[in-house]
């Protein structure tokens, strides 16, 4: 189920979510001071490929004010995307696994920093 599911995220979903979040990072990384905030979503964009059979564990306390930046200045709009996404996809049972994955998205998308993808 975990490969199916990878596939059809990585048809309908992941390439071009890749996409969005590299070159995100990529624009982050042309200032200096924003290349933690790239490193990170360089860090998404691996999750949002193929994010099943991934697990995702965030640590809030471990960079609180580079969370707090991260939360005012992009994390809320791309959380409240894959949220909005997710509650879509609830509506027929097929896209329940589907929404699962935008959840978690929506949990790495609002504070980055000390996610720990396993």
């Amino acid at each position: 189920m975990k490969t199916l599911g990878n596939i059809l995220w990585f048809v309908f979903v992941g390439w071009w979510s890749c996409i969005l979040w590299v070159l995100e990072g990529v624009l982050w990384c042309i200032i200096i001071i924003g290349i933690p905030f790239g490193k990170q979503c360089f860090k998404i964009a691996g999750l949002s490929l193929l994010p099943f059979g991934k697990d995702v564990k965030i640590n809030f306390d471990e960079h609180p004010v580079a969370n707090l930046f991260w939360i005012i200045l992009f994390g809320w709009e791309m959380a409240i995307f894959y949220l909005i996404s997710s509650f879509l996809l609830c509506i027929t049972i097929i896209g329940i696994p589907f929404a699962k994955q935008s959840f978690k998205m929506a949990k790495v998308a609002f504070i980055p920093f000390g996610v720990k993808i396993k």
